[in-house]
């Protein structure tokens, strides 16, 4: 269990919030969600003793083992696989080097067999004799084999790493699991069974993610930070969503009512106010008109940001015909005789493990990649969109403001039509002068979405187009793509945004691909059913 009383967090001067009231009791998993910015991050640190809060107390029973899902992916390197995961569990690390040490002892007291003991007793409590065997079943769960167990930390790739970290996390049945985007460069597989995982724990796990499915799937509680103050809500992320949305419309409506009465009534009164005759009913009026407020909307600090595709014109039938693509990257073949038709009305999600495949097909298909066999075919009538999974091309070294750098690409050069594109992506004031090349990761693909929508293409070609977004931005996005009517090819990590847009899945494999037209929920049903 842990209580928070009264806490508030405030940073020069600035509140990040206060008066926060919230208990997290064992079985239950709490998401927390809020703009970028908001606190997510420093709320955990909070609660993990990474920082002092302002004002308040959080309160853990000290028996409690509280585990976090550590950030920095190479503060392991010099250790082994199996001892970065063991270390999820402090006193168990300590305990086992502990024992080691002594019995690498040339000396060995009596006083040392006597903690010897003590020490082996303590090992068995904490599980230590299955320590290996959890730390290998933790691995197969996240898609890694569990040979690796001996490998250095140092010899892993990046994406390797992080489930190392998520295992060590995980390990060792903690009573308290704080997660930050635990699904950050895992597959669909690994992101499954961790939501098996969260859903058998008995414990009080606490996550910030921006994956709406995952949030769906395991969480009891959403925590939500916004408007200055850290509130609770029972359910998932979809139920917070619906029920704020209606509680935003309810308050809207009722300010329009209260909004249209006051003109009534101050019309009333200026009109009569002088006649004798009427007078009384406007001095009844001016009462009631006083007792009427306009209640001000909460200042919310999530800001949605408006994201539609529109198309110059219809593509006709011949949308795009791939024939025999093949292409090796760095001696390894990612695509291997690729065929397939695009009609007219596809939104063809891209999905499976091997994300470099996507990528290349996608830079094959923009020109910006030549095939090393094979070839394809757009449409006479298909003008296309890229938003490619890597922009540092459009910014690495630029100086021009967020206006000028979107004026290079528009024939319309007047600010006020550049400006109402940048609006929607939430660049107001002076917000559009700033340097480009200093933006954040989110802004960036902001400032690429504004610039496709400017094009008026009939093909959409996106490529992990939610990586670095919120889920104000996320949700904008997907919203966007499901209304557009034109062809979508695109590939992205988040379950919802696939399930939600795609009429059509391919996944590419070794020997070719796999196409079926379905939804994405229907295709990992019948895949894992052949599977199994």
């Amino acid at each position: 269990m842990i209580t928070v009383t009264d806490l508030g967090l405030s940073f020069s001067g600035q509140t990040l919030f206060s008066h926060v009231n919230l208990l997290f009791t064992a079985g239950n998993c709490y998401g927390v969600i809020g703009a970028n910015g908001a606190g997510k991050s420093t709320f955990l640190k909070l609660l993990s003793g990474q920082l002092e809060p302002t004002k308040g107390e959080i309160t853990i029973d000290p028996k409690m083992r509280m585990s976090v899902l550590k950030q920095d992916h190479h503060a392991f390197d010099e250790y082994t696989v199996l001892d970065s995961i063991i270390m999820g569990n402090p006193r168990l690390y300590e305990v086992s080097k502990q024992k080691d040490a002594l019995y690498a002892k040339e000396d060995f007291s009596d006083e040392d067999g006597i903690l010897a003991a003590d020490l082996e007793a303590e090992f068995a409590e904490l599980n230590g004799w299955d320590a290996e065997t959890e730390a290998g079943r933790l691995l197969q769960g996240l898609g890694m084999d569990s040979s690796i167990l001996y490998s250095q930390m140092s010899s892993l790739p990046g994406a390797d790493k992080v489930k190392v970290l998520l295992a060590s996390a995980l390990f060792g049945q903690p009573d308290i699991i704080l997660l930050d985007e635990p699904t950050n460069d895992l597959d669909n597989k690994s992101i499954a069974w961790l939501e098996e995982f969260l859903i058998d724990y008995q414990g009080t796990v606490i996550v910030v993610s921006h994956d709406r499915h995952f949030l769906n799937n395991v969480c009891t509680h959403i925590v939500d930070i916004d408007y200055n103050q850290i509130k609770m809500y029972v359910g998932n992320y979809d139920f917070w969503y619906e029920s704020s949305q209606l509680m935003q419309r309810m308050m809207r409506d009722q300010n329009r009512k209260a909004e249209e009465k006051i003109k009534e009534l101050q019309t009333f009164i200026q009109r009569f106010s002088a006649n004798k005759s009427k007078s009384r009913q406007a001095t009844s009026r001016k009462k009631l008109l006083e007792k009427i407020t306009v209640e001000e909307m909460p200042a919310s600090s999530r800001r949605y940001p408006f994201v539609g595709f529109t198309m110059d014109r219809e593509p006709g039938k011949e949308i795009l015909t791939v024939e025999g693509l093949s292409k090796t990257v760095d001696g390894v073949k990612v695509l291997n005789n690729v065929s397939f038709r695009v009609n007219k009305g596809d939104k063809i999600a891209f999905v499976g493990s091997n994300e470099i495949a996507n990528t290349t097909l996608f830079k094959i298909l923009m020109g910006e990649m030549e095939p090393d066999e094979g070839s394809y075919k757009w449409g006479v009538s298909t003008t296309q969109s890229y938003f490619p999974q890597d922009n540092s091309a459009f910014f690495n070294g630029c100086k021009l403001s967020i206006l000028k750098w979107l004026e290079q690409y528009s024939s319309d050069t007047t600010e006020t039509y550049l400006r109402s594109f940048l609006g929607k992506m939430l660049f107001s004031g002076d917000d559009v002068l700033k340097e480009v090349s200093v933006l954040s990761g989110g802004e960036k693909v902001r400032c690429m979405l504004s610039r496709m929508m400017m094009f008026g293409s009939n093909v959409l070609v996106l490529d992990q187009p939610t990586n670095h977004l919120d889920l104000e931005s996320i949700t904008a996005v997907n919203n966007g793509l499901i209304d557009f009517k034109g062809v979508v090819l695109f590939a992205s990590h988040d379950h919802q945004f696939v399930q939600t847009i795609a009429n059509r899945i391919i996944e590419l494999t070794e020997d070719g691909l796999i196409d079926r037209m379905t939804t994405y929920d229907e295709y990992l049903e019948a895949r894992d059913g052949i599977l199994s």
